[in-house]
C-alpha cells in the first residue's frame, strides 16, 4: 500500500515538472490593439446604462446614464431574457461613426449569447464600424458575439472592450479568437474576483481556462493620501503575470465600478422591467421568450407619463 502511494506521489510529480515551464502562449503574431483611454470611459458608460431596468428611459435614452459621453445615443433595438435577468441593446452612436452593442451581466443565471442584426443601421447610416462592450457576464457575451459577427456574418471593423469579464475558454480558444478580433481590450479593475475566474492553473496548460488579448489593468499606487490610478497595458499573452494576474481577485466592490461609473443595476432584486405602454407598442416577444423592442433608426417615439411594471 505505501509503494503505490510513493508510485502516485511520483507520477503526480512528474506531470508536474512535466508541464512547469511549458506554460501554452497565445499566438498573436497580429498587430496587438492601441489601448484607447477615451474611448473605454465611453464605452464603460454604455456597459453601465444596459443594467437599467426602465425600458422606456432605455428606449428612448433618457435614462440617467444616459447622459454624459452617450448623449444622443439611438437605440435601434432592445432585447430582455426576463427569465435569466439578460439584457442587451444595439444602437448608434453618431459621435463614434458606429453601432454600439451593449450586453448587461447577469444576477441570477447564465444566457445563451444575444446577438443582433446591424444591416438596418448601416443602410440608414452608411458604413459604421461595430463597438461591442459589457460587463462582467456581459463581458463574455460580448466577446462571444463580436466573434459570431466576423466568423457567420462577415463583419468587419469590430471593435471589442470589455470590464471585468471572466476567462471564456481554453488558450487554443484565445489564440482563435484573437486571430479573428484582434481589436480587443479586456480592461481589469484592481483587485476584481470576476477576471480570476475560472481558476488559471499554470501547471495545466492543456487544460486550464486562459484569457484572450489584450488586458488593461487598472491599478491604484501609492502611500498614505498619495493615490494615483495607474492604467497599465498588458502584453499580448492574455495571461500577463505582471497585471491582474499578479494579484488575489478577491474583490466584488472592485467587480462593480471601473472607471468610476457603477456596473449594476439600481437596485438588487430579482429581474423588473418598468415600461411606458406606448414603448410597449414596439415591442415582440420571439419564440425563445425574448422581449424584443425595436425600431427604425431615426424613428421617434412615442411615450407617455403612464408606465406599466411586470416582475418576473
Amino acid at each position: 500500500m505505501e509503494q503505490k502511494a510513493w508510485l502516485i506521489l511520483v507520477i503526480f510529480t512528474c506531470l508536474i515538472a512535466s508541464s512547469c515551464g511549458r506554460e501554452l502562449k497565445v499566438d498573436h503574431k497580429h498587430k496587438l490593439p492601441v489601448y484607447n483611454h477615451t474611448l473605454a470611459t465611453i464605452l464603460v458608460e454604455y456597459a453601465s446604462a444596459v443594467y437599467i431596468s426602465d425600458l422606456t428611459e432605455l428606449f428612448t435614452w433618457t435614462c440617467e446614464r444616459c447622459n454624459g459621453l452617450t448623449k444622443g445615443f439611438e437605440v435601434i433595438e432592445l432585447v430582455v431574457d426576463i427569465e435569466n435577468c439578460l439584457q442587451a441593446f444595439v444602437g448608434v452612436a453618431k459621435n463614434l461613426n458606429a453601432v454600439v452593442i451593449a450586453f448587461r451581466g447577469t444576477q441570477e443565471h447564465r444566457s445563451n449569447v444575444i446577438c443582433f442584426s446591424i444591416k438596418e443601421a448601416k443602410e440608414f447610416y452608411g458604413d459604421l464600424d461595430i463597438m461591442v462592450t459589457g460587463h462582467s457576464m456581459g463581458g463574455a457575451m460580448a466577446s462571444f458575439c463580436a466573434l459570431d459577427l466576423v466568423v457567420n456574418h462577415e463583419a468587419k471593423s469590430v471593435q471589442v472592450i470589455t470590464f471585468g469579464q471572466p476567462r471564456i475558454g481554453n488558450a487554443a480558444f484565445a489564440s482563435f479568437y484573437a486571430k479573428l478580433v484582434p481589436n480587443t481590450i479586456r480592461v481589469t479593475n484592481d483587485h476584481d474576483i470576476v477576471p480570476h475566474l475560472p481558476p488559471y492553473y499554470y501547471y495545466f496548460p492543456q487544460k486550464t481556462y486562459h484569457h484572450f488579448p489584450r488586458e488593461v489593468w487598472l491599478y491604484s499606487l501609492g502611500l498614505g493620501s498619495l493615490v494615483y490610478r495607474v492604467e497599465k497595458v498588458c502584453d499580448g499573452s492574455g495571461e500577463d503575470p505582471t497585471c491582474s494576474r499578479s494579484v488575489t481577485g478577491n474583490s466584488i466592490m472592485d467587480h462593480l465600478n471601473y472607471y468610476g461609473v457603477d456596473l449594476m443595476c439600481q437596485e438588487w432584486r430579482s429581474c423588473r422591467i418598468v415600461m411606458d405602454p406606448r414603448v410597449a407598442e414596439y415591442g415582440k416577444t420571439d419564440h425563445k421568450g425574448n422581449f424584443i423592442l425595436s425600431r427604425a433608426p431615426a424613428m421617434r417615439v412615442r411615450s407617455n407619463e403612464g408606465e406599466v411594471k411586470a416582475s418576473a
